[in-house]
C-alpha cells in the first residue's frame, strides 16, 4: 500500500455535476426593533404644566389676602 490516507502525494478530485438544479433560497424576513418607550408628556409641557399651577396657586393666595396687604414675588431657582 503505497498510497495511504493522510498522505501528501494523494489529491482529491473536484466534482462539478452536470446535471439537476443548483439552488440558493434567500429568505427575507421583516426583524422588528425593540419598542422605544416614549414619555406621554415632553418635558417642555410638563414645564408648562408646572409654571400654569403655579401661576393659579399665586393667584388664589393673592384672592384670599386682604386688599391692603402686598406680597413680594419669590423667584425659585
Amino acid at each position: 500500500m503505497a498510497n495511504v490516507e493522510g498522505s501528501s502525494d494523494s489529491k482529491v478530485q473536484e466534482y462539478l455535476p452536470t446535471t439537476g438544479l443548483v439552488h440558493n433560497e434567500e429568505i427575507k424576513e421583516l426583524i422588528f426593533c425593540k419598542p422605544k418607550l416614549m414619555p406621554l408628556k415632553s418635558v417642555t409641557l410638563e414645564k408648562l404644566e408646572k409654571m400654569q399651577k403655579e401661576a393659579d396657586q399665586k393667584l388664589k393666595e393673592q384672592q384670599r389676602l386682604p386688599t391692603g396687604v402686598a406680597v413680594l414675588p419669590t423667584f425659585e431657582s
